[in-house]
């Protein structure tokens, strides 16, 4: 493998890892990258840009993250309660008057809001008004009572964001994160992308499943359950992931255009590495959280089996937490997976903040095989 970039002393185990993901699981185009300390001690890409093309990865290559915006996504409401402009305990309607559920603000950040689902989806047209899907959202009835139980908001997690960052800043949210913090951060990381980025955003697609070998770590075998639960039109997971039918082409400029704070973010694994190094620590002089915010962004909130993903998932305020579900660095860990490969997280114990991009899908949700074995080599680095 044509592998470029560095690794600082001690982190080749990274590199290797990063290797056997293009050997032995398969990758087209990926990238990651990771900080200790506030330094970047890993920055690799290779592959090809597209996923189905010839084009080499090059340094600031971008793809789309999927859900691994959530996590970019969580930090704009916390943001806002660390300066003192919004309450997480106060009503949503309090801030947005058509909002109808009876729920808080927290319960958008930990998906106890009990509105992971609308009764009539989108069109991929309608999703593209950046006003629509909040306003569905905020006239859609709750599946369940708000703060009785908890259920992945997969794509109504951004909509419930964007529409409570408008009617607090102004702003949607994809604009409020360029001004406040990408742009004095310097990230290669936009929630709504903007044309003089569009180039440097490669073309993603699915790969096909490996075989499974040795070589590759554990593979996660989805429960009777969880399979019954994504074929059954009828059920709360389905209509979940459905809440936009059908989806829209993910290589469509117009999608990556708009933002969209549940999937649609585009990001080099070196910005969303930083991005989360500036969570937990000064990053060039620029620190995000307080360690207050740290530790309330990564205390449980949410805990069990998920009305939506049906396995037992953990959240903190707006991140995923160490688990099952989603495996990270350890149980100080905070962060978010993107369908299909994606990831970003940090742990504030360890110092360590983390970035993976890839333009090649597989069918994981939460713990995709290629950043689990790049987890493991950081943890021997480590």
């Amino acid at each position: 493998m044509d592998v470029r970039g560095t690794v600082a002393g001690g982190f080749e185990p990274v590199r290797d890892a990063f290797v056997r993901n293009f050997t032995a699981l398969g990758d087209r185009g990926a990238a990651v990258a990771v900080y200790r300390d506030g330094r970047k001690v890993v920055d690799l890409w290779a592959g090809t840009k597209d996923v189905d093309g010839t084009e080499p990865w090059q340094r600031g290559t971008a793809q789309v993250v999927r859900s691994a915006t959530k996590g970019v996504a969580a930090a704009v409401p916390l943001l806002l309660h660390q300066r003192g402009e919004l309450d997480l305990d106060a009503p949503v309607g309090e801030y947005w008057p058509e909002f109808k559920a009876q729920s808080s603000v927290r319960h958008i950040l930990n998906h106890r809001a009990g509105l992971p689902a609308l009764d009539l989806p989108l069109t991929p047209a309608e999703a593209l008004d950046p006003l629509r899907g909040p306003e569905a959202v905020a006239a859609q009835a709750p599946a369940w009572e708000p703060g009785t139980d908890h259920g992945y908001h997969a794509l109504t997690y951004g909509w419930l964001v964007d529409g409570l960052v408008r009617r607090v800043t102004g702003r949607g949210t994809g604009e409020w994160l360029a001004d406040e913090v990408a742009g004095p951060l310097g990230l290669d990381l936009w929630l709504g992308l903007p044309p003089s980025a569009a180039d440097r955003a490669g073309r993603v697609g699915p790969l096909p499943e490996p075989e499974p070998s040795a070589s590759s770590g554990p593979r996660l075998r989805p429960k009777r359950a969880v399979t019954a639960a994504y074929e059954d039109p009828s059920s709360l997971t389905r209509r979940a992931f459905a809440a936009i039918t059908p989806f829209p082409d993910q290589n469509d400029p117009a999608y990556r255009a708009l933002a969209m704070p549940a999937t649609n973010g585009v990001a080099t694994a070196e910005g969303l590495a930083r991005f989360y190094a500036s969570l937990i620590d000064h990053v060039d002089g620029v620190r995000l959280f307080t360690p207050r915010t740290v530790a309330r962004a990564r205390a449980e909130e949410s805990a069990g089996p998920d009305r939506v993903l049906v396995v037992g998932t953990r959240f903190g305020l707006g991140y995923m937490l160490h688990g099952s579900a989603s495996p990270l660095l350890s149980p100080a860990s905070f962060g978010h997976p993107g369908r299909g490969g994606a990831l970003g997280f940090a742990d504030p114990e360890e110092g360590v903040a983390f970035g993976y991009v890839t333009n090649g899908f597989r069918k994981t949700v939460t713990a995709d095989p290629r950043a689990q074995a790049l987890i493991r080599a950081v943890r021997a680095a480590l």
